[in-house]
Formats: structure tokens, sequence, C-alpha cells
């Protein structure tokens, strides 16, 4: 259940978000999800799109230091406590979250995680009460 994931290095300056969103766009590439984190030098947007391979290819032609990575995508129900003991049970059997980004959309929370160990992990989501996401379904959302 791996999807792709852009991640962008963006220098920390007015309208470099703005350019990756009209290039993406001008492309017919939707962003489904996205999480931006930075310092005081430049920040890395990571997003899932509706095209990784298309969105790629347009920001490296628009000179966008980009890079493709492979995520996990889940869903679990939006109460408090359900993404914890998700956590705990990956914690568990030693998978390190590298990070994590997530949406509620009303009764289900969708998360997407980049662990240190992607087949372990995933081969443990499957035994935790989520649903698994397709790629295909995290493009689309």
């Amino acid at each position: 259940m791996l999807a792709k994931q852009l991640s962008i290095f963006l220098e920390n300056k007015s309208g470099r978000l703005t350019e990756v969103t009209e290039v993406l766009g001008n492309a017919g590439v939707n962003l489904s999800a996205l999480s931006i984190a930075d310092n005081s030098d430049f920040g890395i947007l990571r997003c899932i799109v509706s095209n990784p391979e298309k969105a790629y290819q347009v920001l490296k032609d628009a000179h966008f230091a980009v890079k493709i990575t492979d995520v996990i995508g889940f869903t679990c129900a939006n109460v408090a406590g359900a993404l914890a003991k998700v956590l705990r049970h990956l914690s568990e059997n030693g998978v390190f979250i590298e990070y994590m980004y997530s949406f509620a959309d009303g009764e289900m929370a969708n998360i997407i995680i980049r662990p240190s160990d992607l087949e372990n992990c995933e081969k443990i989501l499957q035994t935790c009460d989520v649903g698994l996401l397709d790629a295909s379904e995290l493009y689309k959302m």
C-alpha cells in the first residue's frame, strides 16, 4: 500500500509556495495532502499529488529541488486515542516514524507516515484496526 510523495525544498522567501502550486496547477496536477516544515533558511513541502511522476518532472523543469519518497497511508477512527493506539503498536514493534501528517474527514482520519521500515510497518498496520489506503485512493482525495 505504498504511495509516492513529493518532497520539495523551498527557500524561505515570499512567493515560493505560490510558484510550486502554480506549476502543479498549470500542469493539471492536483494536491491531495501537504505538510510544510521549515527552518530559518529553507522549508520542505511534502505532498501527495494526483500524478507524482508528472509533478516531479514539471517541478524539475521549473528548477525546483524535488525528490520522490515512499510513504504509507491509512485511516483510523477520528476519535480521541485512536491514533495513539496505532502508534503504540508500531513503536512496540520497533517502527520509528520519521514524520507524519494527517487530515480528518468526518468520522475518519487519514494519516500519511514515513516509517523507518516500510515493509515491516505495512505488515504491522495490517494487524491493527486501520484501513490501509491504496496509492490511487490517496492521489484522488
